[in-house]
This record gives structure tokens, sequence and C-alpha cells, in this order.
């Protein structure tokens, strides 16, 4: 249910302000730190922070606001990315303090002015974000997670089936791209269509994008019927989105795709391979087939408004 008490008051000596693009930097220092914290190691990079930023849609000042310390220093965020998505963070040092009740309180209203009826975030399972999000009436939506390659373990071998091939996108192929795969993530997620030039902005608009980051299959008669974003992120190969056509699913497509962008990763530098899914998807069977393992669990929650 949602909170339309007194609005929560931050602790003495804090003040506020909407963030601006040179704030990603901060942002994702306070983020890291967090993950430290709940998931003993940091996974965000600025370049998540600032390709989300650069959408053409979005509007810095209007979506976020930050909390910092008497000496100007950062201690939490938040972010009304869009429709129902929020995300924040606090200083674990902060954390406890009523923060976090005043961020949820805030984007709340926020989402509320711009016609949303819910909105909400994941956040790892057992958090303090967890748990206070709990408190405050957020009902869990849906289960998620990281999943990581080990070290020690060797894919298996899954060749594409016959008369398809896998390649760079161009230029040329990036809208019929942002159709598959949008095609293919709204068959379960509950959003509107991204717009083409939101959707490049996270793709081949992310700062140091290369060609090999967005790869395409296509069958014998040259129609697009898979789609992967992978890309390097901490050190890491990160694959963010994995799609395929729903007709040609169960011909071993995807696992094709999953190899062979872990290998364009590893060759590029990556140190370790990971990527995440959720309990909407129906995917966590497939990658623990390949042999991933769950890295972390994580809890989306959301509050209607």
């Amino acid at each position: 249910m949602s909170t339309r008490t007194a609005a929560p008051v931050l602790p003495p000596g804090l003040r506020t302000r909407p963030l601006v693009l040179d704030d990603a930097e901060a942002v994702t220092a306070l983020v890291r730190a967090e993950e430290t914290v709940d998931l003993g190691a940091p996974e965000v990079d600025v370049d998540d922070i600032r390709s989300d930023w650069l959408r053409p849609s979005y509007d810095i000042t209007s979506s976020t606001m930050g909390v910092e310390d008497p000496a100007g220093r950062l201690v939490g965020y938040v972010d009304h990315a869009g429709d129902d998505v929020a995300y924040a963070a606090v200083d674990p040092a902060h954390q406890g303090r009523g923060v976090g009740t005043w961020l949820a309180s805030w984007v709340q209203q926020r989402a509320r002015e711009r016609g949303a009826t819910r909105v909400g975030s994941q956040v790892p399972q057992g958090s303090a974000a967890d748990r206070l999000m709990a408190d405050l009436g957020y009902r869990e939506r849906w289960t998620a997670w990281d999943l990581e390659l080990p070290d020690d373990v060797r894919m298996p071998v899954a060749p594409l089936p016959p008369g398809h091939t896998l390649r760079d996108a161009a230029p040329d192929d990036h809208e019929a791209a942002w159709t598959l795969m949008e095609d293919c993530f709204l068959e379960w997620a509950e959003r509107p269509r991204q717009p083409l030039a939101d959707f490049g902005a996270r793709i081949w608009g992310r700062e140091g994008h290369q060609p090999w980051n967005l790869r395409l299959v296509h069958d014998g008669a040259g129609e697009l019927v898979g789609a992967t974003h992978v890309h390097l992120s901490g050190g890491g190969g990160y694959v963010a989105k994995v799609g395929v056509r729903r007709e040609r699913r169960g011909q071993g497509l995807a696992a094709a795709m999953l190899v062979d962008a872990f290998a364009l990763a590893r060759r590029h530098g990556a140190t370790r391979c990971y990527l995440s899914t959720d309990s909407r998807t129906g995917a966590l069977g497939l990658y623990e087939h390949v042999g991933m393992v769950v890295s972390s669990t994580w809890v989306n929650r959301a509050i209607d408004l």
C-alpha cells in the first residue's frame, strides 16, 4: 500500500539537490560501496550510470535527488529512471538514519506526479535496502540472480544450427536488433516498448562501444533470429541481453550465442564472465546447464501509489 503519511525528515546537517551528469562518478562510488557490503564486491561501472542518464527521453535534473553531508559528499541518491523503475543507494555509514526512507518518499511522489501507478527497485536479497523496502510496504514481485562462469568450468561446445551465421551488428542492423530484442523482452516485462533512441543509448551509444558488443544471428534465408549484447564492465564480460525469436527457440541458438559472447569478452581482456536473469524469463536452467552458478540473489519489490 502507498505511504501517504507525513513526509519523513532527513537527519540534521544533510541537504538535498538534483543531480547532474558530472555526478555520475560520485553515484558510482556510492553504489559500489553499498554493493561491497551487500555482495562482497562492487559490480556497477560509471558507464552503466552514464548510459542510462544519456537516454534522449531522460532528464537527470527532474528524475534524481541526491543527499549530501555537510562537507558536500554524496551519501544517498535516488533516480526515477522511468515508468515504475527506480534506483537508489545509501552510503553504508549512513544507513539506519532515515536517509533511505526519505529517498523512498521522494521517488514515490515523483513517480506519482508522472502518472505512474507503482514504483519499485531491485535489491540484494536480505540487504539493508531489502529490509527497509519490506518495512515500508513494498511487495515482492520477482526474484533475480547474478550468475557467473567459474574459472575452472569450460562451457560445452554449442555450434549454431546448419545454415545460421553469427556476426557483429552494423549500423544498418540497429533498428532490426531493437525490434527483435524488445519483442523478446516484452513477452514478460511489464513496461512500454523503449524508444529506439533510448535503447540505442544503452547499447551502441554506450561509451566505449565496439562492434563486437552487439552480435546478430541470421538463418539461411537471411532473417534475423537472435541478438546478444555483451560488454566489458569492471574487468568482466557482462552479457546484458540475449534474445531469440520465439518460434526459433529450442534449437540451441541461445547456448551458441552465449558461448560466443563469453569467448569474445575473454578475447578482449575479460577476467570473469557473468550475466543476470530473473524468475519471469525461465532462463535460469539454460545458464546453469552451460556451467554457470548463482553468485547473488536479488528481490524486485514495488509499492502501489
